[in-house]
């Protein structure tokens, strides 16, 4: 069983300070949140590396948003219910698209310089959108253009402090309440901090897989934490593969950004074949899921490790004006985007579920709230459309912040009722020590082997066996972060490949070789698991938007 907690020191024994608002992470819900709240509270914002360390500074295709005349919030939402696969919470959605075009103007008065062409917004489509409204900025850095307006901001208000390379250990929690976290300095000391709202935006779970196009921080630490606390924590099973990761010896799988499609580029087999015509009628720009399924079966098919993508046929001032990250990356590689077709392969990049929130972005723990990728808000399904996912953290994080602004206050308590059992730990006491670096491939490799792309019954008991075993081999009494870090990440694996077990059909970013069709009549239902509760079903909440039948 997962422990509720990672360390047996009790937090009342703590060192402590109390703050209005606890913000754990720092890519955009983070930021975004913790600025908004500055304002009516003392906020503390808790990151575990430097504050522009996060998923969002390596986003490069944009934020989805209307902002055209001839683009509209229902297009938006259709594209996105498509993208889901029957499994968006529409009232979720409806928030989004309708919400997400006031966000992305408070961003340009935050300092965000989207790029322009004309004088106005230049809008690019991606995978999935049936029109033009990615707004991007420096052709394929917006997420780092955000995070560097969001972080000067940030740094001019008064009422915010932030707390560098500190990590969240667990969260605390009293009455059903939660009321802080335990947090290790760099030092390896341990501190209790206290506050009436705790806001998570931890990020994802890229490292749970081999080749993730994530940075080396996404190791699932909200998601387990939440979990650990007692949170619903909602489909783990929907894993976003990006069908176009950079796969060529002595390269990192950097991202070769869905922007790249929607301009034109072209996917090629190993034997230089079109191929997407076989698979889906949108060609490349079909939802991600379906491109990356694709380019498994051809890289299968001709025994090839990777597939190219090819823009050589477009203009090359063109490409490299509009992709001049990717370009220069590619260059530094020996590989020229302008000529050459550049080798690709899928990696994980996005996870769909996470910790569930009701519409204004708290969990199911009273005063505890969950946004951006950490998140389920019930907006992505089981599949995420391409550029939603900055829309989303700033349309809850706004909602969140507003439903913080009216919480009563709230007493601490001066001594703990926590109960902290010695029994319940990861590691028996006759267990060898591996070094972590091996558990953590370990784990990796199960989860890529048979919790990746394509799963089947037989894969997924064998990695749920292999992660079990693995249980045994956590240490706490080590008490370094990457301990806690592994812990999070064989939580979340474990609950990745549950729910891949338990949902017999395909759909979205869950693909089972042995119930390869979307049941509707048995599995239109969301994954839910709870620490005391297990695991359970949930069915799509069914909404009517007036005037889309919906």
């Amino acid at each position: 069983m997962i422990p509720r907690y990672l360390t047996d020191a009790a937090w009342e024994d703590l060192p402590r300070a109390e703050y209005g608002v606890i913000v754990i992470g720092s890519g955009v819900a983070g930021l975004y949140a913790a600025i908004k709240a500055a304002k009516t509270h003392r906020v503390l914002m808790i990151t575990k590396k430097a504050m522009n360390e996060s998923n969002t500074r390596y986003a490069q295709g944009g934020i989805a948003a209307v902002t055209s005349e001839e683009d509209s919030p229902e297009f938006h939402l259709q594209d996105t219910l498509m993208a889901g696969a029957g499994l968006c919470e529409v009232d979720a959605v409806d928030i989004l698209v309708h919400e997400g075009p006031e966000r992305v103007q408070e961003l340009i008065r935050m300092g965000t310089e989207f790029d322009l062409e004309n004088g106005e917004l230049a809008l690019t489509r991606e995978g999935a959108h049936s029109q033009r409204r990615i707004l991007h900025a420096h052709g394929d850095s917006t997420g780092a253009e955000i995070i560097r307006a969001l972080v000067k901001k940030a740094m001019q208000v008064p009422n915010l402090e932030v707390w560098h390379d500190q990590f969240v250990i667990d969260l605390i929690t009293e009455d059903d309440e939660c009321i802080g976290a335990i947090v290790q300095k760099p030092d390896g000391s341990l501190m209790t901090v206290l506050g009436q709202a705790i806001v998570l935006c931890t990020g994802g779970t890229g490292q749970l897989y081999r080749y993730t196009t994530n940075p080396e921080i996404a190791t699932a630490d909200g998601i387990a934490i939440a979990y650990r606390a007692g949170a619903d924590i909602r489909d783990m099973e929907f894993v976003q593969f990006h069908p176009t990761a950079l796969s060529y010896p002595g390269a990192p799988r950097f991202l070769i950004s869905e922007a790249v499609r929607g301009e034109g580029a072209i996917l090629r087999n190993a034997a230089g074949e079109r191929f997407m015509e076989k698979y889906h009628p949108l060609l490349e720009l079909a939802p991600r899921d379906v491109v990356a399924r694709a380019i498994v079966s051809e890289m299968e098919q001709t025994k090839s490790t990777f597939v190219y993508i090819d823009i050589t046929h477009e203009p090359a001032d063109k490409v490299r004006l509009r992709f001049p990250m990717i370009y220069q990356t590619c260059l530094y590689y020996g590989l020229d985007l302008t000529s050459d077709w550049i080798p690709v392969a899928p990696a994980a990049h996005y996870l769909m579920g996470g910790v569930k929130t009701d519409l204004l972005g708290e969990t199911s723990i009273k005063r505890l709230f969950a946004c951006g990728e950490v998140s389920s808000t019930g907006v992505h399904g089981a599949n995420r459309l391409a550029s939603n996912s900055l829309s989303e953290a700033m349309v809850f994080g706004r909602r969140i912040v507003k439903q913080i602004e009216g919480l009563p206050y709230r007493e601490f308590p001066a001594v703990a009722h926590s109960n902290f059992s010695m029994e319940e730990r990861f590691l028996r006491k006759d267990s060898p020590i591996t070094p972590i670096i091996e558990r953590k491939l370990k784990l990796q490799k199960v989860m890529l082997r048979y919790v990746g792309l394509k799963r089947d019954e037989l894969g997924l008991r064998k990695g749920l066996d292999e992660l079990h075993r693995q249980l045994t081999v956590f240490d706490a009494r080590l008490s370094k972060r990457e301990e806690f870090e592994y812990a999070n990440m064989l939580t979340a694996s474990l609950l990745t490949a549950q729910g891949a077990l338990l949902r017999e059909e395909s759909r979205g970013g869950h693909y089972r070789d042995d119930f390869p069709e979307t049941n509707n009549v048995s599995w239109r239902q969301h994954t839910v698991y709870n620490r005391e509760k297990g695991l359970s079903l949930d069915p799509v909440k069914e909404t009517v938007i007036p005037g889309l039948g919906l």
